[in-house]
């Protein structure tokens, strides 16, 4: 019980609006009455509980899955999972799934006419050392057209979902590059009404990250909850 942090609202403008018109799909998806927050039990709070045992030791490593390499830019996303303190928050399960270099997630409902790549999935998973830190091999995601609006395209993105001590304490949200000039007509990434806030979905280039020859390097720090929380998807 010692690992259990109570709940508490995060701060007003950081997280995503229930109801974001822009973003169609809300309309449908949002509560209309007021929430009602119901108790935890003992079991919800500490089970299962996922250990190191469950991740393979390439499954950090999104370009070895298969027979050959993917087709792309290859990519290093690295960073640390952190607590409201600063403090880091090692032991935790963290996965990212994400479309392929031309825009397309091997998915059966995925129907963008962008061609499918079969030396990639687009998912993988880790867990973050003692000090909080969390690293990926991957490709860089391509933008895709979806139907929220005339012309829309998603950004460049990777989502991520972090794992506490149980299934209720998951918390998902997703990754943007810098510099994407997608991003000022996302209605997704426009959900989260602080602009402060919204930048924290924004990886950072690290040079001390990139491989020579090899692979380039973004940060992306993963705040959990505070004032300077990363937005979380509701």
């Amino acid at each position: 019980m010692s690992l259990l942090t109570p709940f508490r609202k995060p701060a007003a403008g950081s997280q995503p609006d229930y109801l974001s018109p822009a973003y169609s799909s809300t309309v449908k998806r949002s509560p209309s009455q007021s929430l009602i927050l119901l108790p935890q039990s003992l079991s919800e709070m500490t089970g299962p509980v996922f250990g190191q045992e469950l991740v393979g030791a390439s499954d950090h490593d999104l370009t070895v899955q298969h027979a050959g390499e993917p087709i792309g830019e290859r990519i290093i996303v690295a960073g640390r999972v952190l607590d409201e303190d600063g403090r880091p928050v090692p032991h935790t399960l963290v996965e990212i799934w994400q479309a392929n270099a031309a825009g397309r997630y091997q998915h059966k409902n995925d129907h963008h006419d962008a061609p499918l790549d079969p030396n990639f999935t687009g998912a993988g998973r880790t867990m973050t050392d003692a000090n909080g830190n969390y690293r990926f091999l991957t490709i860089r995601p391509g933008a895709y057209p979806w139907r929220n609006h005339a012309n829309a395209w998603r950004p460049a993105h990777i989502h991520f979902s972090l794992f506490g001590h149980a299934f209720a304490t998951r918390l998902v949200t997703q990754m943007y590059f810098p510099g994407d000039p997608l991003l000022a007509f996302d209605p997704i990434y426009n959900c989260v009404p602080d602009e402060k806030a919204r930048q924290r979905m924004i990886s950072q280039f690290e040079l001390s990250l990139t491989e020579p020859e090899y692979a380039l390097g973004f940060r992306f720090d993963i705040v959990l909850r505070g004032r300077h929380a990363t937005p979380m998807e509701s």
